[in-house]
């Protein structure tokens, strides 16, 4: 058995973790950590366990009864706890932070779909953001083949999760309900790792990404349209994204135009293409608390422990 610790345990991405763990095969839940929450149970703050899971938050960390850390902390944050602690050298991590996303201090990039051999020999993964997680598999078929030379534009729209469990003045439920709005277009902070993925398959990538960031009035999900120049037909085009997502265990290339739902509660990605003049639109939805976030993280660790990829991830979406 996997012996897992986590840090960071009362937000959404570890509620999400923690309800994956609980009901994976090979996985032991050691402890969950929250400065907050200590001496709490994890019911306390995830109540959708209830009967499934008695751990209680522990305040206090010890490093040696466990075989990997996952840091759902917030950003900036990661880099703060491993500047000032001492960890077991054996010790696998799995940070969900942005802290670590640039691949530094030995870090590798968890998007299986990119990396998966990487990720195997990895002893501490940087998980991807859920923007970044979503319009990177839209798009890393064209930059493997050399075609992302015209301008890139992306809009997505997320649900109110993805602003984490705090409440603010854009997530809380009167303001959020029928409303919609955009927010840090063209700067979104996800762009700096859409590019290093991109450019790792085509070098020399320069083409500009405009990407324009929306809020949605639903709790969990992302949907994203991309759309630039590209010479392949339709046909050549979906031929191109099935070779090239042929072993990928949770992204798929649909025949159909895709909807939210479809994914939500599940690890999937789910691909759609449509041609228009010299314009390839690609489609691509996924939930941004499983693949783009707590699913592809626990994905990272079944590949770190030579699993199969999608032990504790066989999950049905809500449908409707």
């Amino acid at each position: 058995m996997i012996r897992v610790g986590i840090i960071g345990g009362a937000g959404y991405t570890a509620g999400e973790l923690l309800r994956v763990l609980i009901n994976h095969p090979g996985v032991e839940l050691v402890f969950a950590h929250s400065n907050s929450n200590a001496g709490k149970p994890v019911t306390s703050a995830h109540g959708g366990l209830y009967g499934e899971c008695d751990l209680v938050f522990t305040g206090e960390l010890t490093f040696d009864n466990i075989d990997v850390l996952f840091m759902c902390s917030a950003h900036g944050d990661s880099k703060k706890f491993l500047e000032s602690h001492s960890l077991p050298p054996k010790l696998k991590i799995i940070d969900l932070s942005t802290d670590y996303r640039d691949e530094s201090d030995g870090f590798v990039y968890g998007l299986p779909e990119l990396q998966k051999e990487k990720i195997r020999r990895a002893d501490k993964v940087a998980n991807p953001g859920c923007f970044a997680t979503c319009i990177e598999l839209a798009l890393l078929p064209l930059a493997a083949a050399g075609l992302l030379t015209s301008d890139i534009h992306v809009n997505a729209i997320t649900g109110s999760t993805g602003a984490g469990v705090k409440p603010s003045s854009t997530s809380h439920f009167s303001w959020r309900n029928n409303n919609i709005s955009v927010y840090k277009a063209f700067e979104h902070q996800h762009l700096k790792e859409i590019r290093q993925s991109l450019s790792a398959l085509q070098k020399g990538f320069k083409a500009g990404i405009h990407f324009i960031p929306l809020r949605g009035n639903f709790s969990r999900g992302i949907l994203a349209t991309a759309y630039t120049t590209c010479p392949w037909s339709l046909e050549e085009a979906i031929k191109a994204y099935t070779k090239f997502y042929r072993e990928a265990r949770f992204c798929f290339v649909c025949e159909e135009n895709p909807d939210l739902k479809q994914v939500v509660n599940t690890n999937k990605c789910l691909l759609y293409l449509e041609k228009h003049g010299d314009q390839l639109l690609i489609i691509s939805v996924v939930d941004n608390l499983l693949k783009g976030a707590s699913g592809q993280a626990v994905q990272n660790m079944n590949l770190m422990f030579g699993l199969d990829e999608r032990a504790g991830l066989n999950l049905k979406s809500t449908g409707f």
